[in-house]
């Protein structure tokens, strides 16, 4: 499993790349093939939200003809971009949800034949917790989504996420240990601002350790022993430094 990853994508160029996409696939397919894609993760996240200006992967639920495969790769030769800037490989994990066009909201149409959605709210708070990856931004993400939502006077309760819960998953019950905990813990504890800040920073800690973990044992790390490993990092961590 690797942890490196040195694309960047924000929201001014995501922009772009959905616009001249959209230009290419229009070449490819005609004007009466239109495509739709849903952008999930990260950049959902900056295309609705403030509090995150930048992304290391767009994931997205691709619905188009055979063409547009050709249009990506298309995009990313022009623009220098890694293969699979765009792609649907997180339809792979058990973040996806055959729902998630009915609970996503319209975001814009490009070149008359893209139409671009998003997961917002805590719709995408729920994808958030059922990935609940402590070495991405997953657990930054949810409260920034949060932090935003009170600010807009729209405040993000435990009844709306647990709704989208249901609505895309059916239930709790596949959901990583300690997600609803997590998500209980926070809304309860408030002050999301500053919970912000510390946990984008044991984020970017738990990213160090694993990068130097990977360094020393290449090939050991993947994505089903991850959390153990981090777990146990942390915990020598804390055996060197109990006051940490």
């Amino acid at each position: 499993m690797s942890t490196e990853n040195t694309r960047v994508f924000r929201k001014d160029n995501l922009d772009l790349f959905l616009k001249e996409l959209a230009k290419e696939y229009k070449k490819l397919a005609g004007g009466n093939m239109p495509a739709e894609i849903i952008l999930i993760g990260g950049a959902a996240v900056i295309e609705n939200y403030g509090f995150r200006d930048m992304t290391t992967d767009i994931d997205a639920v691709i619905n188009a003809a055979s063409a547009m495969k050709d249009a990506i790769n298309r995009v990313g030769d022009r623009f220098d971009l890694p293969n699979g800037w765009l792609n649907a490989d997180f339809q792979k994990t058990g973040s996806y949800s055959r729902k998630l066009f009915q609970y996503s909201s319209f975001y814009r149409t490009f070149n008359q034949v893209l139409n671009v959605r998003v997961v917002t709210g805590e719709y995408l708070i729920a994808m958030k917790l059922r990935a609940f990856r402590q070495y991405k931004n997953d657990l930054s993400d949810m409260i920034g989504i949060l932090t935003e939502h009170e600010k807009r006077g729209d405040p993000m309760t435990l009844d709306r996420i647990e709704k989208a819960v249901t609505d895309l998953y059916g239930s709790w019950k596949d959901f990583p240990k300690g997600a609803k905990d997590f998500m209980i813990n926070t809304l309860s504890a408030g002050n999301y601002e500053k919970v912000y800040e510390l946990v984008r920073q044991n984020e970017k800690d738990a990213r160090v350790d694993l990068i130097d973990f990977e360094d020393r044992y290449p090939g050991t790390l993947k994505t089903d022993n991850v959390d153990d490993v981090l777990q146990n990092l942390r915990a020598r961590k804390r055996r060197r430094d109990p006051e940490r």
